[in-house]
């Protein structure tokens, strides 16, 4: 299934985490529990040392997967020992991208990419201006390529954004960088409705905390939710704590019904179009 296909008939919840946080095995149970829970996509992160996009939940998460031994050799090795049915999305920094192979540009990544799974990417680093060879190796080898856009992103940038983006546009619902929050910006709708003349689903991302949440996101306009922080931090308390992997599992997967349920009911809520 591809990423817009997702989208397609029923509002879609998409998790975030760090691949290999805080170590291999238990980051592959974790991305397993959240597939159980509902996921339709899941954005896994290669980490990058300076993740500048990220607020201190996910920069603790990186910091952690790369102390574990995380590379993009280990991340495409990640890839190909999961086991979920759900389209795979990698978020990282255009450097590691760029550096990868034989010094072509972004090619040998993202055929590397595709061969062993993933079908997008998200390069928060990436300005829309500077796209072309990635979106170029996407396109030859059949990847999505996912921006995202700032309540602030308008005129001739967006213009840009949305030339090259497919699959889904990341809509960010607040200025800053990311990490759960308890209330839900109110920029949202009016972020959507910049957005509305442009044929591609919108996920709303940054913020999102509880299923509530992910209702009022999606029941003002939204085709998906995004979350990351809120997972992570299970993550990093179970580690603390010491917990058993398993029960972290449990606890993830109980979180994933819940922000899919909220998408869900935030769909049932929104008016429905007029057929003649």
């Amino acid at each position: 299934m591809s990423l817009e296909q997702v989208f397609a008939d029923e509002p879609a919840f998409v998790p975030y985490l760090a691949a290999g946080d805080p170590d291999y095995d238990s980051s592959i149970e974790y991305v397993e529990a959240l597939a159980r829970g509902g996921a339709d996509v899941v954005e896994l992160g290669l980490p990058f040392s300076e993740p500048i996009a990220e607020g201190p939940t996910i920069q603790e998460a990186v910091v952690r997967s790369l102390e574990a031994g995380m590379t993009p050799e280990r991340f495409f090795e990640f890839v190909e020992d999961l086991d979920v049915d759900v389209p795979l999305v990698c978020m990282t920094y255009y450097n590691l991208i760029y550096q990868y192979g034989s010094g072509e540009g972004p090619r040998p990544f993202v055929e590397k990419a595709a061969e062993v799974g993933i079908q997008g990417f998200v390069v928060p680093d990436l300005p829309a201006e500077e796209a072309g060879p990635l979106r170029a190796a996407c396109d030859e080898f059949g990847l999505d390529l996912v921006f995202i856009v700032a309540p602030t992103t308008e005129g001739e940038r967006l213009e840009r954004m949305m030339e090259h983006v497919s699959g889904y546009v990341y809509v960010q619902a607040r200025l800053g960088v990311t990490g759960a929050r308890d209330d839900v910006s109110d920029h949202t709708e009016q972020s959507l409705a910049r957005l509305s003349q442009w044929d591609v689903p919108k996920a709303v991302g940054f913020g999102i905390k509880t299923g509530d949440h992910a209702e009022r996101i999606v029941s003002a306009g939204a085709d998906g939710v995004i979350v990351g922080s809120a997972l992570v931090d299970i993550i990093a308390e179970g580690h603390e704590n010491g917990d058993a992997v398993a029960d972290v599992a449990d606890r993830l997967e109980a979180k994933a019904r819940e922000l899919k349920d909220g998408a869900l009911r935030g769909g049932r809520e929104r008016p429905q179009p007029e057929h003649k």
